[in-house]
């Protein structure tokens, strides 16, 4: 496992990357997969195979250069920092190279299969494997850093427009999200997953952000059938946010204002709906207008969403089940180095 402890400290110069590079510290890696010459018995036979070793060598080097001229399609990094894999790689403890963090990102954000990538940079699907496990953890060791719930004064500098006037205390809003899972082989499991709401097998997370969209808290994933209440609870998100904050939530979390109340932090919802019960004229504008605000943190979801192996029915497979902490970490930690989310005024 990684040294979680492991600080990562800014880059002042970073460091270009280029195809030639990454094929270099692969090199090791890649030479395991590659046709031997040994056992040649003839010209033709010998200069076969270095046929075939450089059009692998070509393959490889094709989708490279696509990786690296648009990482935002294939690894969901924005473009000014893709200098980050080369820092990542310098920085971690682990003995990993470029490849690593390469096939890593290609995984969470394409979800292609393991034959398909393997074909790709032609390494063995066993290999590849632990490659990518190996810089699952490394990348979530390092994303960590990158999701934070700023101070109170730095949020309000940047709010924008329509919170200014009525919502300036709001520091977060806070939803949920569920992640399909396959069904697990034990009984106790498939009942701890099984979420009534989407009739499947999830693991549930609570996420939350500032009011221009930054990814100021993400949980550990938890059970599907976890209620917004427990997960509001052992998550620990009420002593991440500050004495006197405000945070905006849907109806569905009123059951957690007797929590917030004991820590002066106070909860933000629309009003509640009875059966039989009209809302007066003030309740639906009220609704209205909390339910205009907390659209921004749906935007965030669906960026979430943007990598397709935590889009909606992409069943994870139980390999990667106990590694998804990490991969929801580090897809936030990658929304959080994208443009903002709302328009600046």
């Amino acid at each position: 496992m990684v040294d979680k402890s492991t600080n990562y400290k800014t880059r002042k110069q970073p460091a270009n990357i280029t195809t030639t590079d990454i094929l270099q510290s692969s090199q090791e890696t890649s030479s395991a997969a590659t046709p031997s010459l040994f056992g040649c018995t003839s010209e033709t036979e010998e200069s076969s195979v270095c046929d075939a070793r450089r059009v692998v060598s070509k393959t490889k080097k094709i989708m490279l250069d696509l990786v690296i001229n648009k990482p935002r399609m294939y690894l969901g990094l924005p473009k000014q920092y893709i200098w980050l894999i080369d820092h990542i790689v310098e920085k971690s403890t682990a003995k990993i190279d470029n490849l690593h963090i390469i096939v890593s990102l290609l995984k969470i954000k394409q979800n292609d299969s393991l034959e398909r990538i393997s074909d790709q940079f032609n390494i063995s699907r066993t290999k590849l494997s632990s490659m990518i496990l190996t810089g699952i953890e490394v990348l979530g060791n390092f994303f960590q850093n990158f999701v934070y719930c700023p101070q109170p004064k730095q949020i309000k500098e940047n709010l924008p427009l329509v919170f200014k006037i009525r919502y300036s205390d709001v520091q977060m809003i806070i939803d949920c999200f569920e992640i399909q899972i396959s069904k697990p082989s034990n009984p106790l499991k498939q009942a701890q997953t099984w979420s009534q709401y989407k009739s499947s097998n999830t693991v549930k997370y609570l996420i939350g952000c500032t009011p221009n969209g930054f990814i100021s808290f993400i949980s550990k994933g938890y059970g599907g059938r976890i209620s917004d209440k427990a997960i509001v609870a052992k998550s620990d998100l009420i002593n991440v946010l500050k004495p006197n904050a405000v945070i905006l939530a849907d109806r569905g979390f009123k059951e957690i204002e007797t929590q917030l109340n004991a820590r002066n932090i106070k909860l933000l919802r629309p009003p509640s709906v009875y059966t039989g019960t009209k809302q007066t004229t003030r309740e639906a504008l009220q609704s209205k207008v909390i339910a205009s605000l907390r659209v921004h943190i749906e935007r965030v979801i669906r960026r979430v969403r943007e990598y397709t192996l935590l889009k909606p029915h992409s069943v994870v497979n139980y390999k990667y089940v106990p590694y998804l902490d990490e991969i929801v970490l580090i897809v936030c930690g990658l929304i959080n180095l994208q443009g903002e989310i709302i328009k600046s005024y």
